[in-house]
């Protein structure tokens, strides 16, 4: 049964997908590699549909695959499939377009983190709803970070009290994240950098364990491994 979305709800969710995801080995787009059987894409969009205050989802595809992924997801949720950019700053550009200005918190996804629980979904669009003006959910770090030089010597130990590692969905007022983007001159790696860059803040929230990126091979391991834990 196809999940319906929360008609009155206050929250776009953008999946770029349209990643080629080299350092998962050889294959298709990483969005669509299998996890237990099933797209990793599959698995990210059943729970952002969970998540009760989502209103609209947009994924930014593969231009090749648009109509196949539209497929894919037509039983999960009510999706728009869009044809994602050469670069993810691209794609969610695109995707952003899709989203009517009467929605005003988006929250940007990695289709990558997989297993991110619809509660922390939830939990940025809160803290955006609270009033910050971008959200993201965080880790705290736990190896020990080296500083290093140019011929891999090291240099000085970075204290890891004030690190993070950032997850996905990153959220933002949606007049913040489209003023970003139309601001953007160098691509950065994730959306939160862009609001940075215009000075404004960026608030922390608790991230989620399960919320981890699926990069490698090892992490298709560790991923299945989580399934049978929900």
């Amino acid at each position: 049964m196809t999940a319906q979305l929360n008609a009155r709800g206050d929250v776009a969710v953008l999946v770029p997908a349209a990643g080629a995801g080299l350092r998962l080995g050889p294959g298709g787009p990483k969005a669509l590699r299998l996890l237990a059987g099933e797209p990793l894409l599959v698995h990210a969009i059943r729970r952002v549909a969970a998540a009760s205050s989502v209103r609209q989802i947009v994924v930014a595809a593969p231009a090749a695959d648009v109509a196949a992924v539209r497929s894919l997801l037509a039983p999960i949720a009510p999706v728009t499939v869009v044809a994602g950019g050469a670069e993810r700053q691209e794609s969610v550009a695109i995707a952003l377009a899709q989203v009517p200005p009467e929605i005003g918190i988006v929250l940007v996804h990695d289709a990558a983190r997989s297993l991110t629980p619809p509660a922390l979904i939830e939990a940025v669009a809160a803290a955006v709803r609270a009033g910050a003006p971008a959200v993201i959910p965080v880790l705290p770090v736990v190896d020990t970070i080296k500083e290093v030089d140019p011929a891999e010597i090291v240099v000085g130990t970075v204290d890891r009290a004030a690190l993070r590692s950032v997850q996905t969905p990153q959220g933002f007022r949606h007049t913040v994240l489209a003023a970003a983007h139309a601001a953007a001159t160098d691509p950065l790696t994730d959306d939160a950098g862009l609001v940075e860059k215009a000075g404004l803040p960026v608030t922390c929230i608790p991230g989620s364990e399960l919320a981890l990126k699926i990069t490698r091979p090892l992490d298709l391991v560790l991923a299945e491994a989580l399934l049978h834990l929900e």
